[in-house]
């Protein structure tokens, strides 16, 4: 009998499922929950980043949208929407006039920066001169001197030219280039290959045929890019346009940083607001529209 009962238990121990072996502690696996963890701290941390980037833009929109007796109140949030300020932002000044001031004048910049940086990028990137590296030296350098220090020498300079009041000082900055989109490009050209060049030589292609037919083709991200920049500085220069230009003919960014105002001379913040809400606008969709190629100009550039 006894016998006969251990019988039975082996053979039920035998029909038991086998348990699960349980994962084993490797090295792979603590490198992943390593790597899950960073990358967790890596998000929150972005994200708190970016909710405080955009605090001061929700808060814009709301100011853009609180009645004028409100604009001092405690609360965060207005009791009503007052959607006339956007209305009377754009009445108040010539809204419109001024928009297409800031268009003509950021576009023709914008555009004349993106092809002047572009040849001369190429130029440091794949010609070779005595002193060249110097040069560059001395171009990079430019960029950290603040526009304060230029600001009189260059007005004393149009207005000896007879250039103040007219866009003249802009077709010029455009047709001289900028020195971050120079570097952008003299790092992206210098990237390519030898053969490319030596392809196109043998087949009796000229510099400035090279430069059209391969380089730039090959550059459209960082045309975007260059184009992007450019574009912005202008649009939202204040500064030059306060300067050199008069009320006939001045940019967007003065006519919101000055026109809004009642008749003693006081400003109107609701309808400021109002104004700086639609004078973003353009530059918002700009960005959301060549997104993807301006970020693929920064990766594509080189930065090294």
């Amino acid at each position: 009998m006894p016998l006969k009962e251990s019988h039975v238990t082996q053979a039920r121990h035998a029909a038991a499922p086998a348990a699960a072996p349980q994962p084993a502690d490797t090295a792979p696996t603590r490198r992943r929950r390593r790597r899950s963890r960073r990358h967790a701290v890596v998000f929150t941390v972005l994200l708190a980043v970016s909710v405080l980037m955009a605090l001061p833009f929700v808060e814009l929109l709301i100011s853009s949208l609180r009645p004028a007796n409100e604009m001092t109140s405690d609360t965060w949030l207005p009791s009503v929407l007052d959607w006339r300020n956007y209305a009377d932002a754009v009445t108040v000044i010539p809204f419109g006039r001024f928009a297409g001031n800031s268009l003509i004048l950021a576009g023709v910049n914008a555009l004349l920066t993106t092809i002047s940086s572009a040849l001369v990028g190429y130029g440091f990137a794949r010609l070779r001169a005595p002193g060249k590296n110097l040069l560059f030296g001395l171009l990079i350098s430019t960029m950290m001197v603040p526009q304060i220090v230029t600001l009189i020498p260059t007005y004393l300079l149009f207005a000896n030219f007879g250039l103040v009041g007219t866009y003249w000082p802009w077709v010029l900055w455009g047709s001289a280039g900028a020195p971050y989109a120079i570097f952008l490009y003299r790092q992206f050209f210098s990237s390519f290959p030898k053969e490319l060049e030596e392809a196109a030589v043998i087949d009796g292609a000229g510099r400035i045929r090279i430069f059209v037919q391969i380089f730039l083709p090959l550059s459209r991200p960082l045309l975007v890019t260059a184009f992007i920049l450019a574009f912005n500085a202008v649009w939202g220069d204040f500064i030059a346009p306060n300067l050199l230009l008069d009320q006939s003919n001045t940019t967007l960014a003065v006519g919101v940083g000055q026109g809004y105002v009642n008749d003693k001379g006081f400003p109107l913040p609701n309808l400021l607001a109002g104004g700086a809400v639609l004078y973003l606008i353009p530059v918002i969709l700009l960005f959301l529209a060549a997104q993807r190629s301006y970020i693929r100009g920064f990766v594509n550039s080189g930065l090294k």
